[in-house]
């Protein structure tokens, strides 16, 4: 047992011979360099939540967009409408519904334009047509 213990003790002084462990500086930089790695992954995940809450707006606007399309050609055809009824918009968004009549046409055309804005600021616009069937 005691020969087990010597063995060990020199075993340790071996490994342990000329370390003295971390400096100060050494450990700064370490913690300088993982602040970095955190604060670039943090920005990044930010700029992705951003992204998303983009395309989230744009997907609703274009749904609203159609819907209101669709609604406005089963209406029933007024030749001298200058705009039809909206469909309801979700809260921060509003829509607003243009017609214009078609030149020689005879008036059995219109030309639908839906604007969807998200806070006053237009994010989508589609058009498509009215006939008088």
């Amino acid at each position: 047992m005691k020969k087990l213990s010597r063995t060990l003790l020199k075993f340790g002084r071996i490994f342990n011979r000329g370390q003295q462990g971390i400096s100060l500086v050494e450990a700064l930089v370490s913690v300088v360099i993982l602040g970095g790695g955190i604060l670039t992954l943090s920005l990044a995940m930010s700029s992705g939540v951003l992204a998303v809450r983009e395309n989230d707006r744009q997907s609703v606007a274009q749904g609203l967009a159609r819907a209101q399309l669709e609604y406005t050609k089963s209406y029933a055809y007024n030749p001298s409408a200058s705009s039809y009824p909206t469909v309801s918009a979700p809260e921060g968004y509003s829509l607003t519904v243009g017609v214009t009549s078609v030149p020689d046409a005879n008036n059995n055309i219109q030309k639908i334009t839906a604007n969807v804005s998200y806070n006053s600021a237009v994010i989508v616009t589609a058009e498509d047509y009215k006939v008088n069937r």
